[in-house]
């Protein structure tokens, strides 16, 4: 008759390693901090103080949350506060909807087409090119191309196409769709590609061979496999989307509203804690809307 054995003890940690994983964590742990959480820290602090003409009067006051919503519970007629977010949420989606298809397009081409890794790779840099110049320089260089004497225009005309020029081709919700997607479709591509090219070939050559048609290998085996790239893809394109003023300002002509131009306009009007409570909730809105992507899919594995 055996006699049972004790449990082997569990190896301790040795306190050295302990102490050198600390010492490893503590640049990006003060990175973060000072980067991150200390003027997160200060633009809420500063979102509850007062202010007048001349000064910030510190203090703690639900004032600036007050003034934002002022004139919500309206039932008759919307408020400010929400057609602005209304409008964010708008182009949010449009641009959403459009770099998705444009970048799922691309990575699938790259990805399943594209059998040479060195064709690949210059195919890839390509794309990167845009990236190569500041983003202000590749958003005006569509003001002389959509213009009302623009090439587009000049071109249309020529051709007979319309009898005058087209207004709505710059200084509208167009121009800026137009530009955002020009800015930042590359957010997309890049994760989408990299999800693509962890897909096992052989999942496509069992589906091949099972009769699935072109479309349902597409649908039931890659779309799934790369949700991970899209959400990671999704995150990057609405968190940049829904805090840009820069964009807004200049292809809308300084007549579109956006969150982040109503703040950019408050900053430079002094009034910083009505920018600053601006800031909270439009930080509350995108990190929900960042759980809830991140619920659909464990990013974790793509990290």
């Amino acid at each position: 008759m055996s006699t049972p054995t004790a449990p082997l003890p569990s190896p301790t940690p040795a306190p050295g390693r302990s102490l050198s994983a600390w010492w490893q964590a503590t640049p990006l742990t003060a990175v973060f901090a000072v980067f991150f959480l200390v003027p997160l820290a200060l633009i809420v602090m500063v979102s509850f103080w007062d202010f007048n003409e001349y000064e910030l009067l510190p203090g703690f006051t639900f004032k600036n949350y007050i003034a934002i919503f002022d004139g919500c519970s309206n039932t008759t007629e919307m408020c400010v506060t929400l057609k602005t977010y209304l409008s964010t949420f708008k182009f949010c989606f449009m641009v959403w909807l459009i770099t998705l298809v444009i970048g799922f397009a691309v990575s699938y081409f790259l990805a399943f087409h594209i059998q040479s890794s060195s064709t690949q790779t210059l195919l890839f840099v390509l794309c990167t090119i845009p990236f190569w110049t500041s983003n202000v320089i590749r958003m005006i260089s569509w003001v002389p191309l959509l213009g009302r004497n623009g090439l587009v225009n000049q071109s249309l005309v020529g051709a007979g196409i319309v009898d005058q020029p087209v207004e709505w081709l710059l200084f509208s919700d167009f121009s800026v769709t137009l530009a955002f997607v020009h800015l930042y479709t590359m957010f997309m591509i890049v994760p989408i590609f990299n999800s693509m090219m962890r897909i096992d070939r052989s999942l496509l050559e069992a589906a091949n061979d099972s009769g699935a048609s072109g479309w349902q290998t597409l649908w039931n085996v890659i779309v799934p496999l790369s949700r991970t790239g899209i959400i990671i893809g999704s995150i990057f394109v609405i968190t940049i989307v829904m805090g840009d003023f820069v964009t807004v300002g200049v292809m809308g002509g300084q007549q579109i509203a956006s969150i982040g131009k109503i703040i950019q306009v408050q900053t430079s009007y002094l009034q910083f804690p009505l920018a600053a409570a601006n800031a909270v909730i439009l930080l509350a809105i995108v990190l929900m809307i960042i759980w809830a992507l991140t619920r659909l899919v464990d990013i974790r594995k793509e990290l």
